[in-house]
This record gives C-alpha cells, sequence and structure tokens, in this order.
C-alpha cells in the first residue's frame, strides 16, 4: 500500500512539475510570423550611406552603434554610391527612409527635368559636417588651371564626388576630360600617367586619399573663387590630416561642401513620419554621444539647430523637436551665419567647424546682452 502511495505522489509532483515548467504560449504559425514581421518594420530605419570604408558608412553605423535598441528603433544602414544617387534613392526607393546627401544637391535634382516639386519633396533633418575638396595631381602640375583638357577622374558615375566634384569645377570655370572610375583604380592610373589628377570630394581625412605615399603627387590648391560661394565654403588640408601629402606647419587652401541627412517629405500622422520622428527624438538627444572621441572625428562638426540655405527645408518632426529643446540660444540666418563662419575661417584656417560654431553662438549671446 505505501508503495502504491508513493509512485501516486511521485506521479503527482511530475505533473506539477510539468505544468509549472509549461511555457507561456505565444502566437505560432502565420499569426506568430505576422506579429514578429509587424514588430521588427514598425521601428526600424534605413539610412543609405556610401561606399564601404567611406565616411558616409562609418558615420551610419555610429548611428545603428549608438542608437539600435531593439524593439523600440532599429538602424539598418544600407550601402549607397555616394551623395549624387542617394537623393534619388532617398526620393524614389521603396524603404529608404533617410540618406546622406549635400547642400549643393538641390541645384543638381532641379536641373534635372524629370522631376516636379522636388523643393517641396526632399527635405534635411540636420546639417552635419563639410566634405572637402581634394585635387591630387604630380608635383609637375602647380595650378589647377593646368588641368584643363585633361583627363581627370570623378570617381564612380553617381558619387558625390562625380557630382560636387564636376559642380566645383565648373565654378573654377575649368572644363576637364572627366571619367568615372573608383578611387582606387583612380590612384592607380595617376601613377600610371593615364589620368593628369584624380579627385575626391569628401570628409577629411579621406581613407583612400591617405593610402598615397608617393613624393611625385601632391595636393593643388583650390580658390574660393566668387562663383563658388552660393554652396560653398573656403576649407584647408594639412600635414594633421595628410602627413604623407603635406608637409608639417604648411596648409592647403581649397573649398568645401556640406553634408545633411536628408529624407522625403512624408505627410503627418503617416506611418514613416512617425518612424522618421522616432529616430530624430533619438538621433537629437543623444548627439553629445556621437561627439565622443571613439566615434568618427567628422561628428564634432555638428550642429544640431545649423540651417541650410539653397532653399532647403527642415522636415518637421526636427523642425518641432528643436523648436521644444530650444535653450534661448539666439540664432542666425543660414547666410548671415555662413558669411560670419568665412571669416572667422579665414582669420584662424585652423579651428573646426564646431569650433566656430562655437564661436558664433559665444558672439551673438554677448550681441544680444548689449544695449540697444
Amino acid at each position: 500500500m505505501k508503495k502504491l502511495l508513493l509512485i501516486a505522489g511521485l506521479a503527482s509532483a511530475a505533473m506539477i512539475a510539468t505544468v509549472s515548467a509549461e511555457p507561456v504560449r505565444r502566437p505560432t504559425g502565420a499569426d506568430g510570423d505576422a506579429s514578429l514581421a509587424e514588430r521588427m518594420n514598425a521601428n526600424t530605419v534605413a539610412v543609405i550611406s556610401g561606399t564601404p570604408g567611406g565616411t558616409y558608412f562609418r558615420m551610419a553605423s555610429d548611428m545603428a552603434f549608438i542608437l539600435d535598441n531593439g524593439d523600440d528603433l532599429r538602424i539598418l544602414p544600407v550601402l549607397g554610391k555616394g551623395a549624387g544617387q542617394n537623393a534619388y534613392d532617398v526620393r524614389f526607393l521603396k524603404g529608404i527612409d533617410l540618406g546622406f546627401v549635400r547642400t549643393d544637391t538641390m541645384d543638381q535634382l532641379r536641373q534635372d527635368p524629370r522631376l516636379r516639386n522636388i523643393d517641396n519633396q526632399l527635405v534635411y533633418v540636420a546639417r552635419l559636417f563639410n566634405d572637402e575638396l581634394h585635387v591630387i595631381a604630380p608635383r609637375e602640375v602647380t595650378d589647377y588651371r593646368q588641368l584643363a583638357g585633361k583627363k581627370v577622374s570623378f570617381d564612380v558615375s553617381g558619387s558625390g564626388t562625380d557630382t560636387s566634384g564636376r559642380l566645383m569645377f565648373q565654378g573654377l570655370g575649368i572644363k576637364v576630360d572627366a571619367i568615372n572610375v573608383d578611387q582606387p583604380t583612380a590612384i592607380n592610373m595617376l601613377k600610371s600617367g593615364e589620368i593628369a589628377a584624380m579627385v575626391s570630394v569628401a570628409a577629411k581625412p579621406v581613407a583612400v586619399v591617405s593610402s598615397i605615399n608617393d613624393e611625385r603627387f601632391h595636393f593643388l590648391e583650390v580658390p574660393y573663387a566668387e562663383p563658388l560661394e552660393k554652396n560653398y565654403f573656403p576649407a584647408v588640408l594639412t600635414g594633421d590630416d595628410y602627413p604623407k601629402l603635406v608637409k608639417p606647419g604648411e596648409t592647403v587652401n581649397t573649398v568645401a561642401v556640406g553634408t545633411i541627412l536628408a529624407t522625403y517629405n512624408w505627410p503627418e500622422r503617416t506611418d514613416r513620419y512617425r518612424r522618421i520622428a522616432r529616430f530624430i527624438d533619438s538621433f537629437f538627444s543623444k548627439i553629445d554621444e556621437f561627439q565622443k572621441p571613439q566615434r568618427h572625428p567628422k561628428w564634432q562638426e555638428v550642429n544640431l539647430e545649423a540651417t541650410v540655405g539653397g532653399g532647403w527645408k527642415r522636415f518637421k518632426a526636427a523642425e518641432d523637436w528643436l523648436s521644444g529643446h530650444h535653450d534661448a540660444r539666439p540664432v542666425l540666418s543660414a547666410e548671415a551665419r555662413q558669411s560670419l563662419g568665412q571669416v572667422i575661417q579665414q582669420t584662424a584656417p585652423s579651428l573646426r567647424a564646431s569650433e566656430r560654431d562655437r564661436l558664433i553662438d559665444d558672439f551673438l549671446k554677448w550681441r544680444t546682452s548689449q544695449p540697444q
């Protein structure tokens, strides 16, 4: 009898253990797949960037490292061809939410007869940093005007260098025999004498340019000519940026173009608007995390309040966030801030863009504190 009771007790304990260990039931089959797919897609933001190893892709990767927190927000960096093609990808490709484009992109798009009302369709979230023009040529070439009529590489078709570089050369009034090859191939062609120069418009220091370790080549100086003033800024390349191409203590004058984070102008109360607004809240709130030493140094140039001229409009969710978090700092129009920044750049060319912005903000605070 005792044996039977013992067996019964063991059986009951086993049943209780089995019931208590049974996992919580979740949707299975088609319902479970649909629920998971909905959660994963609801807060995923795809950012079109640039080529592998380039500044845009590295900065998009920083976004994923800092902002990606699973179900609430996931950042999906996507390899792209560069700023020129990115504008079209943001406007037309399904699934692309944001992209790195340039401040001169709007002028490029307005010249495309296929596009209608582009000024109201493509908008910016934030002005990020500057991309510098690099013109690398043999030392026998001492003036950019000597490149007239000669073969010059502008990276691959659709890249930011292809777009901005060509526009910059147009502004300089120089007509060259432009070709499109990838940058490593261009370096080999430069060394073999097949091309007279290669161009890169990218955030310094550019890895592929830094790899050039040949005393036969140098940077050509590019003046800040009047036709360039509408879309571009004065800039310098230094020995700190490129120790193999610029001697210590020397600088090379050039020009730069602004990079912005752009999106399609989605209407309010749409899913895409809500998704990008969620990204903006996280990105803007954590901007200090991007400016830490382990992240790309170009994050140091980011000033979220900086505006963009040239017909660019800011995405409403970004404008609303800045209005709601305004710290009472006085602001300038894009044109006035650009002019003041140019004066500081000419006076102290070694200052970073972020340092120039702080000087401008300090000046404005001082000005507003003075009697009328």
